[in-house]
């Protein structure tokens, strides 16, 4: 009789263990603080001068201009790829700095999420599209406007985005968080994997994330030249919409000029917003709406 009671109590405290364990992982956010390790911030403003490329294929455009000089200009134009609506955004800038980041809740930490769109609104984004999702991971180096959040490596390699802007794809296993902060890393991003470096391709047809179905919703960043950037949003996963595999989206950010590519964070998260609306269709499982996601990457309206 007493081992009966024993046996019930047990199976009480597992059942209660394993309730927080899955709530702990999977919805019960925590706040970060910095490594103790990190030395601060990096901001310097690095002037250079590009001209805008655009391809042939296009089917629609919308472009915005500033006369002010210093202001990055952004054209914004929709692709059909393979049975998929893809959205570019081309940016030309005069300093790094104009391609900035931004946590959900304006707090650095695990689970703690938010829209895209209402983190453009929050941070007067002329332009955002959703980043690497920092969030649902432990591991991967976090350096954000020139700041230095985790040094943990992970496996896969990162890009970085330098303060003269330029991008590089890294080895983790080759290079610290903190010597790549040392170099002038503006951002890092650890997602992946990388798509393009110095025009040359890093995947190929099986490459795939983890699981992930071959076609998806992705989201990419490139370099055309330095302080000469494209975001890209793909759509996916619908009858409209197939989705890209990773090697069709190294394919076409090779077809816009593109030298050094990066697949961010994809799937229910891809989200682009401009100028306030949101500019594709997310699919966010059976429904099209928006995923809460970890963070964002974007240009501030001037």
């Amino acid at each position: 009789m007493k081992m009966g009671k024993w046996s019930i109590v047990f199976a009480v405290v597992l059942t209660l263990l394993s309730a927080y364990m899955l709530l702990d992982t999977f919805v019960i956010p925590e706040a970060y603080v910095e490594d103790a390790s990190q030395s601060g911030q990096q901001q310097v403003q690095v002037v250079a001068e590009t001209e805008s490329e655009h391809s042939e294929n296009a089917v629609t455009e919308e472009s915005m201009d500033d006369d002010d000089t210093e202001s990055p200009e952004i054209q914004l134009t929709t692709y059909r790829i393979n049975n998929t609506n893809v959205y570019v955004a081309d940016i030309v800038f005069s300093s790094v700095e104009s391609v900035k980041t931004a946590f959900a809740q304006d707090t650095y930490g695990r689970k703690i999420t938010d829209k895209t769109s209402d983190m453009a609104g929050e941070n007067n984004a002329v332009l955002a599209i959703n980043g690497d999702y920092y969030g649902a991971r432990e591991s991967g180096y976090v350096i954000r406007n020139g700041v230095l959040y985790r040094s943990t490596p992970s496996d896969e390699d990162v890009l970085c985005i330098y303060l003269d802007g330029s991008m590089e794809i890294a080895d983790p296993s080759e290079v610290s968080a903190e010597e790549l902060l040392e170099a002038g890393a503006w951002q890092v991003f650890s997602f992946g994997p990388g798509l393009l470096e110095n025009g040359e391709y890093l995947v190929d047809q099986n490459d795939e994330v983890g699981r992930a179905m071959a076609s998806n919703p992705r989201t990419a960043i490139g370099m055309i030249d330095n302080n000469h950037y494209v975001f890209v949003v793909s759509d996916g996963r619908t009858q409209e919409s197939e989705g890209l595999s990773l090697y069709e989206l190294a394919e076409f950010m090779e077809s816009l000029g593109v030298q050094t590519a990066y697949n961010l964070d994809g799937g229910g998260s891809s989200t682009m917003v401009y100028d306030g609306a949101i500019v594709n269709t997310p699919a966010n499982g059976r429904h099209a709406s928006e995923r809460s996601v970890s963070d964002i990457v974007y240009i501030e309206s001037e």
